[in-house]
């Protein structure tokens, strides 16, 4: 069974998901948003079908003082119909903050094209996303 990570915005939604066992994340796609959500569950549906999850984590937006953000509303109104919509599959959330800075500095190291970048960028955001979650499974079992 399989972890979906997601990096939930505005205008984009980044997907990333684990091997088989767990152990490793890989950026998905992207998803253009086009202003609905149903563009995205829609897509996540056609993913869900290819792959057996057992979970979905979402990158929550906090604020660098710990608080919620103005987007955090948006975030949790988005959860909630995951929830709904897959609810024999565990939703969890994970704090995101700098995970697009970090996106952005891989970008930068690897030196991808400045054109490319806009589409990549939420996948990459996922893949963090997700490898936050793994790291805290692993430090829950020591």
């Amino acid at each position: 069974m399989r972890i979906l990570g997601i990096d939930y915005g505005e205008a984009r939604v980044g997907v990333a998901i684990t091997d088989a066992l767990n152990i490793t994340a890989q950026g998905l796609e992207t998803i253009q948003r086009n202003g609905s959500d149903k563009v995205v569950l829609r897509r996540l549906d056609e993913i869900l079908a290819n792959y057996e999850v057992e979970t979905i984590v979402v990158g929550m937006p906090f604020h660098m003082n710990g608080t919620l953000s103005e987007r955090a509303k948006i975030t949790q109104d988005f959860i909630h119909k995951l929830k709904c919509k897959y609810n024999k599959i565990k939703i969890e959330t994970v704090d995101e903050r700098l995970t697009t800075v970090e996106a952005h500095r891989t970008m930068n190291f690897l030196d991808v094209n400045k054109n490319k970048k806009r589409n990549i960028v939420d996948t990459i955001s996922a893949v963090y996303i997700l490898e936050i979650y793994l790291n805290s499974l692993q430090n829950e079992t020591k």
